[in-house]
């Protein structure tokens, strides 16, 4: 979060990508950091998962991400 607020007071569009068992905890982060950072959420949990369920996370927010550091 800190390294997301710093590149965005940079002028460089950045996106936060967390899982979404971390939805509250990063609101209150940025609240704290007097922000409201651009944030994508993913399915929880991701440890343990194999190199084609972690593939299969990515491609499904991708699109998200992206349109978020272009929009």
């Amino acid at each position: 979060m800190h390294d997301t607020v710093d590149l965005e007071d940079r002028g460089v569009p950045s996106v936060f990508v967390s899982t979404v068992e971390f939805v509250d905890g990063a609101d209150v982060q940025a609240k704290s950091l007097g922000t409201v950072p651009s944030a994508v959420y993913v399915e929880h949990p991701i440890q343990d998962r194999t190199d084609d369920e972690m593939r299969a996370i990515a491609d499904k927010a991708v699109d998200e991400v992206v349109a978020r550091i272009v929009g």
